[in-house]
């Protein structure tokens, strides 16, 4: 079966700006494969060059068997994108979004109450036929859901899906993600800054940093290129003589500085920990916290770039 998404050499220009840069991906389809990184990585102009909605500079792509540049309608009529910024007319409800969007599509008026029927789930029902302009912003990301869904598309984009929901409604999304992948085997690429997102709903990730992809694999594949623990000591001393004192004790694999901590990445955290508050012991470094935890796709992003995705809202 061909691949549901394929980008060979994909890079988009902005001026002397570089917002992705020689991008190669390929998806297959019924995979949840997840696009991870910080604003300003590049996810969202990936997105919208695979969407057909911002042009490519150099590259190739294809999305559901069809050539983005030279068969950019059959893309159209194959995927539902759900992009950061909702576009929803606040004078309609939501009722009347769903059935104009179906309309779109070319559904018959059956099929458009049907599918309402079956997105349920991702909308509070009473709030349905009333005007969008009266939703808070939970909902209307959850409407724009439904909307990209109404066609039953082959490929659904979602970019950042959930951000600034709140628990509940986050929790609603991603269980929908779930039962779309699960029960139709749709094929989803989503862009997310939430790393307990990405470890939670995809079957593979790539982490984007600056336009490049920097590396990619299953949640759990890229948690042990890192090690399966790490220790992190808070430090109230200088954070380089700590990492020189860590860096002494037997088991520890790599190292980071990040402000006034110390993360070592292990094999066996528990083995280690003892270890390492000697050394920092005998180096002389007041140790204000010492804690372990598993390996995480921040400990990832921060090995492979030296920084941490700091969530904006």
């Amino acid at each position: 079966m061909p691949p549901a998404i394929s980008a060979r050499g994909l890079r988009r220009t902005y001026g002397d700006v570089v917002a992705v840069d020689s991008l190669d991906l390929e998806v297959d389809a019924g995979e949840v494969y997840g696009f991870l990184g910080p604003n300003g990585a590049g996810k969202s102009t990936a997105v919208r060059m695979l969407c057909t909605l911002a042009t490519m500079t150099a590259g190739t792509a294809s999305v559901a068997g069809y050539d983005v540049v030279a068969q950019g309608d059959l893309v159209r009529l194959s995927i539902g994108v759900a992009l950061q910024d909702a576009a929803l007319d606040g004078k309609l409800t939501g009722r009347e979004t769903l059935t104009l969007q179906g309309r779109y599509y070319g559904l018959a008026k059956p099929a458009i109450n049907r599918r309402i029927d079956e997105l349920a789930p991702l909308l509070e029902m009473g709030a349905i036929d009333r005007r969008v302009s009266t939703y808070s912003g939970g909902m209307k990301r959850r409407l724009d859901l439904a909307a990209a869904l109404m066609h039953n598309p082959e490929v659904l984009f979602l970019d950042e899906p959930t951000t600034g929901l709140d628990p509940i409604s986050r929790a609603t999304v991603w269980e929908q993600i779930r039962r779309l992948n699960r029960e139709l085997g749709m094929t989803i690429f989503l862009t997310t800054q939430y790393l307990e997102e990405a470890d939670a709903l995809t079957h593979r990730v790539g982490i984007l940093n600056e336009g490049r992809l920097v590396a990619e694999g299953t949640p759990d594949e890229l948690k042990r290129t890192v090690g399966s623990d790490v220790v992190v000591a808070r430090v109230a001393g200088d954070p380089d003589t700590a990492r020189q004192a860590v860096e002494t004790v037997a088991g520890i694999t790599s190292t980071e500085v990040y402000g006034n901590e110390v993360s070592a990445a292990t094999g066996d955290g528990a083995s280690v920990v003892s270890p390492v508050a000697v050394a920092l012991a005998a180096a002389g470094v007041e140790v204000i916290e010492l804690s372990i935890h598993p390996t995480t796709l921040d400990d990832v992003f921060l090995e492979l770039t030296g920084a941490r995705i700091e969530v904006e809202e």
